[in-house]
Parts: C-alpha cells; sequence; structure tokens
C-alpha cells in the first residue's frame, strides 16, 4: 500500500532534504507540497492525503495553528511534526494540537520512513530526545506554561537560556544542560536578541534583569 504525504515546509533546502530522504522507498508518494499552512489547506480538499509532515516555524500560518485546522476538518489525517526545535512549549503546543509525533529534520531517511509507518499504524513516533522531554512534561505538569512572563513574548525556554547565560555558562554548557545542540541555542539567542531588540548577550541580561524577567 502506497502513503499519500503532503510536506508543509516554507525552507526550501529543507523541503528537498525531506523529498530526497523519501525517495528511494517506494511504499510512499509525495502528493502534495505547500509553503505555509494556509497554502496546505487550500489544497488539502484535491489530495487524498494519508499523513502531513509539518513544519512549525512557516509565514502565513505556522504548523502549530495548520495543525488545529487541519485536525479540525480532517481527522483522519495524520501529523508529522518536523522541526529544528525542541522546545518544551512547542512540544506541548504541538501534541495539544492533535500533531501524532515530533521529529528533529537531522533525522535519517530511515529513521523518517519508520516514523511514517509507525504513525499510520496508530503511533506516536518522536526523536529520541523530544520523547524524553514529552515524558518530562508528563511527569512535572506543572512545568507546562508555567510563570511564563508576557513581556516581550519570550518564551519558557529562551528564558531558561537567559538564566544560564547569567550564570556565566557558554554556549555548549547551555546546550548540555538542556539536551539540544549549540546551534539550537544560538538559534535561540537570536530570537531573544529579536524580542528584546538589543544586540548581544550583555544588553540582554541587562535588560532582563532591570525588567525583573527572572
Amino acid at each position: 500500500m502506497i502513503r499519500s504525504i503532503a510536506i508543509a515546509e516554507d525552507n526550501s533546502f529543507a523541503l528537498k532534504s525531506v523529498q530526497d530522504k523519501l525517495g528511494g522507498y517506494n511504499d510512499m508518494r509525495v502528493d502534495l507540497v505547500a509553503f505555509n499552512g494556509e497554502e496546505l489547506l487550500k489544497k488539502l480538499p484535491w489530495h487524498p492525503i494519508d499523513i502531513i509532515l509539518m513544519d512549525i516555524m512557516m509565514p502565513t500560518m505556522n504548523g502549530i495553528q495548520c495543525t488545529e485546522e487541519v485536525k479540525k476538518k480532517y481527522p483522519d489525517i495524520k501529523i508529522l511534526m518536523l522541526t529544528t526545535f525542541d522546545d518544551d512549549d512547542k512540544i506541548f503546543d504541538a501534541i495539544m494540537a492533535g500533531a501524532s509525533g515530533y521529529l528533529l529534520k537531522e533525522e535519517s531517511a530511515e529513521y523518517l520512513h519508520r516514523s511514517i509507518l509507525e504513525t499510520m499504524e496508530g503511533g506516536a513516533a518522536m526523536s529520541p530526545g523530544i520523547a524524553f522531554k514529552a515524558l518530562n512534561l508528563i511527569r512535572n505538569p506543572q512545568n507546562i506554561k508555567a510563570g511564563i512572563p508576557a513581556h516581550y513574548g519570550l518564551t519558557a525556554r529562551e528564558i531558561e537560556i537567559l538564566e544560564h547565560l547569567k550564570s556565566g555558562l557558554s554556549y555548549e554548557m547551555i546546550a548540555g544542560k538542556l539536551f539540544i545542540s549549540p546551534g539550537t541555542v544560538r538559534t535561540h539567542l537570536q530570537n531573544i536578541y529579536s524580542k528584546l531588540q538589543v544586540s548581544n548577550k550583555i544588553e540582554a541580561i541587562r535588560k532582563v534583569s532591570k525588567n525583573r524577567f527572572s
């Protein structure tokens, strides 16, 4: 049985990477591609899709918003989130929106293929690091979105990274503590700088301390 797949991804390189990974398997076929959630919703009525590989950070309509809409209109379609991020709150939001699984984009072709099959059989495929975080959220539900300040729209993970920066930890040390890669730490910092309207970690820490976010 050939599984019909849709991919929602705004990055053309990431999109090609996923397509290439699936190209070697004859039991699934990419029948629909969209560059944001809004485009995906417009195209879905014309394609009998079994499963969607959904990016989270997309313009116009992000992956979590789109997942909510897809599950309302097409509850039988499975959705696997594909992302470079492993934020606790994004994992929680994706699960609550109706996603069946959550994978990092760096996973191998074999792992992606196996995860799609597992999801279609009713499983909940997750990258190992994400599964650990999801389990921690279940064990400690009070940590989910608890006490997240609304100031500047910082997420719990972003505030956590700022806390570690204030303690003098390096990017590598922060990555080790949070079970993420140094590159992901840098991506978070770029988002933090943008939200706080600063250009470096010293200015960010100063602004956070001044406003007593931590």
